[in-house]
């Protein structure tokens, strides 16, 4: 029995998954984060974690591979039970028990358990489709500080008598400034002819396309009617193939797995404004668990399962 894959479908949905006599994994909201060495940023995410304290059986667990494997109860409990009796022989023999996808279980000298997590998967269902970002680092001028520092090792002045002795420093000032003010004027009369021709071309623009408008709209031919088949799937369990972010993607994927013989369908905008795309939805929580424990086996492993009320929808 594969019990790490029975734990990791439940860590999406519960804080904490308790194996019967041998501890529970924790689950917690953590918030993005940058690594300033690597200028890497993280999504939010759930962090994983074990307490070998929280033994006692709550029943989650066993309920859960009691609906997928269709077998009874304390059948599912004695299953639990022998495969805690095999990870625990195995650790005292020294060796490293992994949990796909949750992290790594060791004994330490004290005979106590140490949990390594592996994040392979994120946990936090809010933060489905966001990956690392890396960005490049941002530079910062630093010329003004070079500036000054030269100007505070080399100052520049000039002597009084030296403006005695070359008097034809005033008029150059003066030639200067009077060059200056021509410029001035020269721009503000340049920038304004700009200006004004941009507003004159905006306003052709807007002109020619107000008259493709209207021709548009008096050459439009009326459109044949069509018949739209409106179909309420109820459920608000739904199984999520895939969230992009251009809607046309959407489309081709929902054609694919029609063809494949699933009930697929768009089911709105995330708040992070990517189209989400589900294999079904369902009304129950058995029938959700159900069909994503087969299409995980069969056709994509990283589907998840998302619980939320929908309106009507348009096929």
């Amino acid at each position: 029995m594969q019990l790490e894959t029975y734990i990791s479908d439940l860590l999406y949905r519960y804080e904490c998954v308790t194996i019967p006599e041998f501890g529970s994994f924790l689950t917690q909201r953590a918030s993005a984060t940058i690594d300033d060495a690597t200028n890497t940023f993280y999504p939010p995410k759930k962090t994983v974690s074990f307490n070998e304290q929280i033994q006692t059986n709550d029943g989650l667990l066993a309920h859960y591979i009691a609906d997928v494997e269709k077998i009874p109860f304390e059948v599912a409990t004695d299953k639990i039970a022998k495969r805690v009796h095999a990870i625990k022989s195995y650790l005292t023999q020294g060796e490293t028990i992994t949990f796909k996808n949750i992290g790594d279980i060791t004994f330490n000298n004290e005979g106590k358990i140490l949990f390594e997590p592996i994040y392979q998967l994120n946990y936090l269902t809010d933060s489905f489709g966001l990956s690392q970002l890396v960005s490049p680092k941002v530079s910062r001028e630093i010329y003004k500080t070079e500036v000054e520092a030269i100007e505070k090792v080399i100052p520049l002045t000039i002597t009084p008598e030296k403006r005695k002795a070359k008097p034809y420093f005033k008029y150059a000032a003066v030639a200067f400034i009077a060059l200056t003010l021509g410029g001035l004027v020269s721009s503000k009369y340049y920038i304004d002819q700009i200006e004004q021709h941009n507003q004159i071309a905006q306003e052709e623009a807007f002109q020619q396309l107000d008259a493709k408008i209207e021709q548009a709209t008096f050459n439009l031919n009326p459109l044949p009617a069509i018949t739209l088949n409106v179909t309420k799937q109820s459920g608000n369990y739904h199984v999520i193939a895939g969230a992009f972010r251009v809607e046309d993607n959407c489309e081709l994927i929902i054609s694919q797995l029609k063809e494949q013989g699933f009930n697929a369908r768009t089911i709105g905008v995330n708040k992070y404004g990517l189209h989400e795309v589900v294999y079904g939805s369902y009304k129950t929580a058995e029938e959700a668990l159900k069909a994503l424990r087969d299409i995980r086996k069969t056709h994509n492993e990283d589907a998840w399962l998302l619980v939320k009320d929908l309106d009507l929808v348009v096929e």
